[in-house]
């Protein structure tokens, strides 16, 4: 990234305490007609779960290293591995 260039993604994500709890969402995300926004909704710990997980247009340097470098290597659509910080385990979408 460049200095003065911010660098932003519209990204959603889903946030559990567990890494077993992660590995479960994604056998259930590779069945046929699960939803991102519906798990996000049921399972989501964080406040964006009424959302479906959306966390709008942001700024990656204002996330967790860990976080943003994940999405950075995210194309539009694309679902992250499960993703570890201080938090807890994510699984990362890139929105439009």
């Amino acid at each position: 990234m460049s200095a003065g260039k911010t660098e932003k993604m519209h990204l959603a994500h889903i946030l559990v305490e567990h890494k077993y709890e992660a590995e479960d969402l994604l056998r259930k995300l590779a069945s046929p007609g699960a939803e991102f926004g519906e798990l996000a909704k049921k399972f989501s710990r964080c406040s964006s779960n009424s959302r479906g997980g959306d966390l709008g247009e942001i700024e990656l340097h204002r996330l967790d290293d860990d976080f943003a470098d994940a999405a950075r290597n995210l194309s539009v659509g694309a679902l992250s591995p499960i993703v570890r910080t201080r938090f807890g385990h994510h699984l990362i979408k890139r929105l439009g």
